[in-house]
């Protein structure tokens, strides 16, 4: 794999790149995106956060290319990433991931000054009782109104005192130990903000200087809640993040962790969102452990006490965008396929899914399209057979007729599709895949048949296929089956759903019952068309088997997975995933960038020596 580096110090525009891809045979789309304006990006990211020193301003000393390889293994280290110490493609997609803007490392040469003893010293505040204001509110994302975002800021700091001893109080005046503003650009506080994506906010750790605790978000973002598409920053999931860097939390590395650097999406109802286990465990290193004093209101000041704001009924928490003509009716249709994927459950129909948090709660009654969301997927897609979550390395299987992808998160592995026969199945494609957890072993159905596939070796098991009636009570030529968190597998056909609890291979008494009312918040004769929607969402409510924060039309996550691959039942509850990820990067060599790039400007990045 190619080394590619700015180390012949120019500066490469978008003319030149799209000189390269004509003779490389690359989309200029794509390479675009992680090479921007300038390849000295690569250098000044790295240094921004903590990876690498900046150039010596004095000397001009260059970098080595042992310091820049050595910097981008640490990066990698740190994201999740398989440490090559090349810029290759997950790490150019990580790199325009949107983030935080605080460093990610402390113990590196490049943080110096404020920002190394912020992150250092680790301070935490002296006292239990803080006060937060929201000074300046977004102006560019005209769907939050104020209302929205205060209560989104109060359940956000909600997350922190309900697991320490710290209370917060909200006050109008201008002394707020926690100032919040949507600001752009450079703001004078040394962390200037880049536009949309990029660094999306950030907040200074407590301490003795003014801007202590204060907390800011870029006003270029399009700041969302229940957002009805996969576009813009969850703002909830944000602010919660930047609350730990107030609270006295840097970053780090724990997949788990809300307080990892990049932007993670949406993380679920604010209302029922609990912190994960590393992240109480820091906290309570801090603080200690929560006390019995109330996290509403400062006990001190009787004058501050209000009740919660309103979040789930305003009226700018609706969605506004119609449901799509075209897509699938829940409660009235089959389905192609149903997986559990990192703990949830997804329903796929045509070129949509449906999504189902740990706790069974639908998180949008509009579905999601497939292509947007696991990026590789060809667009033309309309549907697929069969999903799983591979066991051992947990990368998630995608069937359609005779062809399979695989998936490490929300991003195909290279290579594929490949043809099914590569697993030893019949040359007429895959009803069912689901992996049983009496044995861990991956089981395949096809019209009256199942087969048993050894994933970890990587081979079909001997003596297969078998009859299906070997499992009792399943009915043949089935839509899906999977493996649930209750330890039981769950087959589907039609309307229907059956389940096979255990080791046993016999479907317990009172099956089949509906998948509609029993998954998808269905009542009898209900429809998604929308013309009945707000109908549904009403009944939804009355027949109490939804919540309503949840039965909002418009409240929709963007991502499913981590960085990296996480055991089943280890991702907190209530957490849901990532970003839809950028697009992959192809690799250009050293050699094209030294022939084809042709403005010359300072150099930037590895000496040649």
């Amino acid at each position: 794999m190619p080394f590619l580096s700015c180390a012949f110090g120019f500066h490469i525009n978008f003319a030149s790149l799209s000189i390269i891809l004509v003779i490389l045979g690359t989309d200029p789309r794509m390479i675009g995106m992680a090479f921007n304006t300038s390849c000295c990006v690569f250098q000044d990211w790295l240094s921004k956060y903590g990876y690498l020193p900046p150039p010596d301003p004095v000397t001009g000393q260059l970098q080595t290319k042992e310091a820049l390889t050595k910097a981008i293994k640490a990066m990698q280290k740190f994201g999740g990433l398989e440490e090559t110490g090349v810029l290759d493609q997950a790490t150019l997609g990580l790199m325009k991931t949107p983030r935080c803007s605080l460093p990610d490392l402390s113990e590196t040469e490049v943080m110096v000054g404020r920002r190394r003893r912020a992150l250092v010293a680790q301070n935490k505040w002296s006292k239990r009782h803080l006060s937060w204001r929201i000074r300046t509110f977004p102006k560019e994302s005209p769907l939050l109104g104020r209302d929205t975002v205060r209560a989104l800021m109060y359940y956000a700091l909600k997350v922190w005192s309900d697991i320490s001893p710290l209370n917060f109080h909200e006050v109008a005046g201008n002394d707020a130990d926690i100032q919040i503003d949507f600001t752009k650009a450079d703001h004078n506080d040394g962390y200037p903000f880049d536009g949309p994506g990029g660094t999306v906010a950030h907040a200074f750790f407590p301490g003795e200087r003014f801007t202590a605790g204060d907390t800011h978000f870029d006003d270029d973002e399009a700041w969302t809640f229940r957002s009805p598409d996969s576009h813009g920053m969850d703002l909830f999931a944000v602010a919660v993040h930047e609350f730990g860097h107030a609270i006295g939390l840097a970053h780090t590395s724990a997949i788990e962790s809300i307080m990892r650097p990049y932007y993670q999406g949406p993380v679920g109802d604010p209302l029922k969102y609990n912190l994960p286990y590393e992240d109480k465990v820091r906290v309570w290193q801090l603080y200690g452990v929560s006390d019995s004093v109330s996290h509403t209101a400062q006990p001190d000041d009787p004058s501050q006490t209000a009740d919660p704001p309103v979040l789930l009924d305003l009226p700018e928490n609706r969605s506004t965008v119609p449901p799509a003509r075209d897509s699938p009716d829940r409660c009235t249709s089959h389905f192609d396929a149903v997986a559990q994927i990192r703990g949830e459950a997804f329903f796929f129909k045509g070129k949509y899914f449906w999504r189902l948090t740990r706790e069974k709660h639908l998180v949008s009654l509009r579905p999601a399209q497939i292509h947007r969301f696991w990026r590789g997927l060809p667009t033309n897609l309309d549907s697929v057979d069969a999903v799983y979550e591979r066991p051992g390395d947990h990368k998630i299987v995608f069937f359609k007729g005779l062809k399979y992808w695989i998936f490490k998160d929300n991003n195909v592995e290279e290579g594929y599709p490949r043809p099914i026969s590569d697993f030893g199945l019949p040359m007429e494609g895959v009803d069912a895949a689901f992996v049983w957890l009496h044995n861990d072993k991956t089981y395949f159905f096809k019209d009256n048949h199942y087969w048993r596939y050894d994933d970890h070796l990587r081979r079909m098991d001997l003596g297969y296929p078998k009859d299906s009636t070997l499992w009792k009570g399943v009915p043949p030529q089935l839509d899906d089956a999977m493996r649930w968190s209750d330890d039981s597998s769950y087959f589907f056909k039609g309307k229907e759903y059956w389940r096979v609890v255990g080791s046993d291979m016999e479907v317990e008494a009172g099956y089949p019952r509906p998948i509609g009312k029993d998954w998808l918040v269905c009542t009898e004769m209900q429809s998604d068309s929308p013309a009945t929607e707000a109908n549904n969402t009403a009944n939804t409510r009355l027949h109490g088997q939804h919540h309503a924060d949840h039965a909002e039309n418009g409240y929709e996550v963007c991502s499913c997975t981590s960085d990296s691959a996480l055991p089943l039942g280890a991702r907190p509850s209530g957490t849901l995933g990532c970003r839809t990820p950028c697009p992959l990067v192809p690799e250009i060599t050293i050699s094209a960038l030294r022939t084809l790039a042709h403005t010359q400007t300072t150099p930037c990045a590895v000496s040649m020596d």
